[in-house]
């Protein structure tokens, strides 16, 4: 199992990215995919699920109605749409998925709001 995140970097507050996550080695369309994020000192926080089916949950309310998990079963690809975002969005974003009962990670990749 691979994951391989993508698209973060540096961003002015009220701005937008796409972070794109691809998946290889197991059976994409067939398991939900997350996003996590984690910033220094802090435990790692569950972003946004989308299940196999395509449902999609934005965990947290800060989050809600700014950010937007899809994917691309066709791509082996899921995706955070982020909007408006803000200072305190700053932190590492990673790609989750568990397969078989064990948890995979991608590598993170840096998001930082800042003007």
């Amino acid at each position: 199992v691979q994951l391989v995140e993508s698209g973060g970097g540096l961003v002015q507050p009220g701005g937008s990215l796409r972070l794109s996550c691809a998946a290889s080695g197991f059976t994409f369309s067939s398991y939900n995919m997350n996003w996590y994020r984690q910033v220094p000192g802090k435990e790692r926080e569950l972003v946004a699920i989308i299940t196999r089916a395509g449902g999609s949950t934005v965990t947290s309310d800060s989050m809600k109605g700014r950010f937007t998990i899809s994917r691309d079963n066709f791509k082996n690809t899921v995706y955070l749409q982020m909007n408006s975002l803000k200072p305190e969005d700053t932190a590492v974003y990673y790609c989750n998925a568990r397969v078989v009962g064990v948890n995979y990670w991608g590598q993170g990749t840096q998001v930082t709001v800042s003007s």
